[in-house]
């Protein structure tokens, strides 16, 4: 089963992200950036969601940070901010995707598949 970081600050918005991923992929917790680089390079998983807005690193920078030591680590921005601006700069730091929030379930896996397979 392929391995999903989740990059979650906020406890109901990771809680609804288990709900979407519970069926089909196993999936662990970073609580904020740093934690989210920590374990994208010590967990290996298959595939990173990463909210943008969080506690001591942001999620823009721990992208960054993962890209140095991973390129090909498929990343999916997450936020609350759906600007065209947003888009552009979750991209330039190395997402693969972007999804607003509240997170549609059918385009979370959609955009999940797309990346990693079932």
């Amino acid at each position: 089963m392929k391995r999903i970081l989740v990059a979650e600050d906020n406890d109901s918005n990771y809680m609804l992200m288990t709900y979407v991923l519970k069926k089909n992929y196993e999936f662990f917790r970073a609580r904020n950036g740093q934690e989210a680089v920590e374990m994208a390079l010590s967990e290996k998983p298959d595939l990173v969601l990463m909210d943008i807005k969080m506690p001591v690193m942001d999620g823009l920078e721990a992208t960054r940070n993962i890209r140095k030591e991973n390129p090909d680590l498929p990343i999916i921005a997450l936020t609350a901010n759906a600007f065209d601006s947003d888009r552009v700069a979750a991209m330039e730091a190395g997402c693969n995707n972007f999804l607003s929030k509240p997170i549609n379930a059918d385009k979370c896996n959609k955009a999940i598949r797309e990346l990693i397979g079932e």
